[in-house]
């Protein structure tokens, strides 16, 4: 998964991050909502965009970069895209825009056209190395620090921000985001761990593997659903991965089934919580994938906003 999609996520579940991260405090926040636009008859799309309340027209706008790659021609593509959304939404609040590196090395210094802009109160550049490690952070600060740290600190990192997570959070449903958000940014941080070895580490009891995990318990359940269909012999011997090689040939077949159905089964549900209920034809098209393309679009659709992207992506790697 790409970091900018972890960071898409903690902003849309926690949209305060982007002020604690700026340090200012602005009116309102809890009002403030995350979401990414199409520009009109174009091929961009602005992948962060903060909006204040519509009855406020004091507040601005943000838009927001998480710019972890360098890209020579960032800042022209970036100004490009915020011109053109001013220019076709014509919003009549005020607009600031920030970009969120992981350190000064990965900027570019082809910013020559952009001196003024950059250097007035418009642009922030935040540089997360730089957060200061000595003070104790906030819960949403503590979650961008989990993103960055070295992989050899995360876990231990990410225990104590389970355990802060349930001191500060007493709304069921945040805490559950929460707790899903911090195990999803170790699932991919870690992937030579098992989800069953994470879980262990983090602490996380039988419930909270059932109700907050976005797909672990979906992933279980998906696989052993695929598994049980058709050829019996082949798919429940297929479960125990590694079981004598002597027999290996005659189930191969219904393991190789059982997990094309069961990650089908994975990604199909969460679809449906993203994105809502799917089409009959989508979930046929989904269901039609071959493995390697169904953990593509397992890596692709935390960055699906709406259905369209959806539908995108299949006629791009359908066939």
């Amino acid at each position: 998964m790409k970091t900018d999609s972890l960071f898409y996520r903690l902003f849309q579940t926690l949209p305060s991050l982007l002020f604690d991260l700026l340090e200012i405090s602005i009116p309102q926040v809890e009002q403030y909502h995350f979401r990414s636009v199409e520009l009109k008859q174009t091929a961009f799309r602005l992948d962060g965009l903060f909006c204040p309340p519509e009855n406020n027209l004091e507040l601005p706008l943000f838009f927001v970069e998480v710019q972890f790659q360098s890209e020579a021609d960032f800042y022209s593509r970036f100004f490009g895209e915020i011109f053109l959304y001013l220019r076709q939404y014509q919003p009549l609040n005020p607009w600031q825009a920030v970009v969120i590196y992981p350190s000064r090395r990965v900027e570019t210094t082809n910013t020559s056209h952009y001196e003024e802009l950059l250097n007035s109160q418009r642009v922030r550049r935040l540089y997360l190395d730089e957060l200061s490690r000595n003070q104790p952070a906030n819960l949403s600060l503590s979650l961008v620090q989990l993103v960055v740290i070295p992989e050899a600190m995360a876990i231990e990192q990410a225990q104590r921000l389970v355990q802060q997570t349930r001191q500060e959070i007493s709304e069921d449903k945040l805490l559950k985001q929460l707790l899903d958000l911090i195990e999803t940014i170790i699932v991919y941080k870690l992937p030579h761990l098992s989800r069953e070895e994470i879980v262990k580490m983090l602490g996380f009891t039988e419930i909270d593997v059932r109700q907050t995990r976005f797909y672990q318990d979906v992933f279980a359940e998906g696989k052993q659903e695929g598994k049980q269909e058709g050829r019996q012999e082949g798919r429940q011997e297929g479960r125990q991965e590694g079981r004598q090689e002597g027999r290996q040939e005659g189930r191969q077949e219904g393991r190789q089934e059982g997990r094309q159905e069961g990650e089908a089964i994975l990604i199909l549900r969460f679809l449906n919580r993203r994105l809502g209920q799917l089409d009959d034809s989508v979930i046929e098209q989904v269901q039609q994938l071959s493995i390697p393309q169904l953990e593509d679009l397992a890596e692709a659709l935390l960055d699906f906003a709406n259905l369209a992207d959806l539908t995108r992506w299949l006629q791009e790697h359908s066939g």
